[in-house]
């Protein structure tokens, strides 16, 4: 019984190690852009109608004309 203890304590404790080194080892980042300048304002942002027009929004105040 004891010897059976310590084979799973010892298994254990060598998972954790093998996790922990695996979790601490460097890799490789990918590179953001291509070597050439990234495209700023080259993006179409607020240049659609998209969300311009009064469709799906509650109407203005009602006035009375007399």
């Amino acid at each position: 019984m004891t010897v059976k203890k310590i084979v799973i304590v010892l298994g254990a404790t060598l998972a954790l190690v093998t996790a922990a080194n695996a979790a601490d080892l460097p890799r490789r980042q990918p590179v953001p852009y291509p070597a050439e300048q990234a495209p700023i304002g080259k993006m179409p942002i607020g240049k659609s109608p998209i969300g311009k027009a009064p469709i799906g929004k509650a109407p203005g105040p009602v006035a009375a004309r007399y």
